[in-house]
């Protein structure tokens, strides 16, 4: 049992039942008939087992009257964090899946994006998004924005109106749009983002907060690249961008920066990598280049979905895992076509079946394994570990109240199987109508009371 001894009025509220988690040691840990109680901050003050209830109310002062029960087919799991996903491109999410990753941008990406110098547009698609998102049950999202400034602002105001934890990055590129009005000057991209950071952080929202974003080396001239850097760098912000998509795109950089040794090295050399960059895709990073990223502690975000609808490539996560370097699961919508890291958890299985396809010898990844990347991996790739990703005492309640006999749902249960079998068969059938209810930080967000 995990305490930490809080005063009488402090417990907000307790709930018994199945809680399923990871942890460093454990994929999966399964916590049966267990006692957990949030305080009035919205942080885990304890982890008990329920026959312990008496003791615990008494220490705690709750009334045992008020605890939560959970059903038999219920359980509670950490919230699921989206490492990596476009909010604007939700506007065509499940469309326009028939160009690789270059010609894709340029056809579809970038003429919608350029869409969001109309806030009325991007209050629109940026609620969508949100909420979508949280009714799947992610409660932490890493979200690309466009170069508009104040579109990306209204992206933070909207995520923290309905409670998501969230890292929110106005885009810079300054070269190589192909769209007109869809690119800054080196100056304007510096200034905006300086801006961006200082408008978002002045507005203090306690779970929002800005991300330095380099849409990728691409899109970026050398200078700026550095200078982003720098910014992160003095103001110790978190960085994302994208690496090691598709072959073309990795060809592509070796002519853009003849002198860089690879296409990690590009941004290594701009203090673009840190204990605090999340780098999407990594598909066809070399063994070298992994080990720059142990070694920096910067974090790699596997987006199945999308590497295989864009025809990508497939990453290898064992090797990854061997490597000792951070993952997490992203969507990557709208690349990958669902806004929900359900669907990642399904493509990741069927990505790494395909390597055992390819290879009888590749280690085949099991859902927990998965199941820890959906969840506490995803923190840790955010450098958010201290705060959220599983069940710890002082950590925030971020979770997903889920049964998986929800009615009108889309799992029949046969006969009366174990939370391992529940939470696998929630993992690969279940959907929003299984999440009967979604945490962040203690605070019951979904379902939603508008704000």
């Amino acid at each position: 049992m995990e305490t930490s001894q809080k005063s009488v009025t402090d417990i907000r509220f307790v709930c018994r039942g199945t809680f399923v988690h990871s942890t460093a040691e454990e994929a999966l840990q399964i916590l049966e008939d267990a006692l957990l109680g949030v305080d009035s901050k919205g942080k885990i003050a304890f982890i008990g087992e329920g026959t312990d209830l008496q003791r615990l109310s008494e220490s705690f002062g709750f009334s045992s009257c008020a605890v939560t029960q959970l059903g038999q087919h219920e359980f509670f799991m950490p919230g699921m964090i989206d490492t990596h996903i476009h909010a604007p491109q939700y506007s065509y999410t499940g469309t326009a899946l028939d160009m690789p990753l270059l010609q894709w941008l340029n056809t579809y990406t970038f003429p919608v994006e350029s869409r969001f110098q109309d806030l009325e547009f991007a209050k629109k698609v940026y609620t969508q998004v949100v909420k979508r998102t949280l009714r799947n049950g992610t409660t932490t999202a890493c979200y690309f924005a466009t170069i508009h400034t104040d579109a990306s602002l209204l992206l933070g105001q909207i995520a923290n109106d309905f409670g998501q934890r969230a890292l929110v990055g106005k885009v810079c590129m300054d070269r190589n749009d192909s769209v007109k009005h869809y690119k800054e000057s080196s100056e304007e991209s510096q200034e905006e983002t300086c801006r961006f950071v200082k408008e978002l952080l002045n507005k203090k929202y306690p779970l929002v907060k800005p991300v330095v974003t380099p849409r990728f080396a691409p899109s970026c001239t050398e200078a700026l690249l550095a200078k982003l850097g720098e910014m992160a760098k003095n103001n110790k912000l978190h960085i994302q961008s994208h690496i090691s998509e598709n072959l073309e795109e990795v060809e592509w950089v070796k002519e853009l920066f003849p002198n860089s040794e690879s296409y990690t090295d590009i941004y290594h050399k701009c203090n673009l990598l840190t204990d605090k960059t999340i780098m999407a895709h990594g598909c066809h990073l070399s063994d070298e280049e992994l080990v720059l990223f142990r070694e920096t502690g910067a974090a790699l975000s596997h987006c199945p979905n999308s590497n295989i609808s864009l025809c990508s490539g497939v990453l290898n996560v064992r090797n990854v895992l061997n490597h000792k370097v951070k993952l997490g699961l992203g969507t990557d919508v709208a690349g990958g076509y669902s806004p929900s890291i359900l669907d990642a958890v399904r493509r990741a299985l069927d990505s790494s079946k395909v390597l055992t396809i390819q290879d009888p010898e590749y280690k085949t990844l099991s859902f927990e394994e998965v199941f820890r990347l959906a969840t506490l991996g995803g923190s840790q790739a955010l450098s958010l570990d201290e705060r959220t990703g599983n069940f710890q005492v002082g950590k925030d309640f971020d979770a997903l109240r889920v049964n998986v006999a929800a009615p009108g749902g889309p799992i029949d249960l046969i006969q009366n199987e174990k939370p391992q079998i529940l939470l696998e068969k929630f993992l690969n059938l279940g959907d929003d109508r299984n999440i009967v209810e979604v945490f962040v930080a203690g605070k019951k967000v979904v379902p939603f009371s508008e704000p």
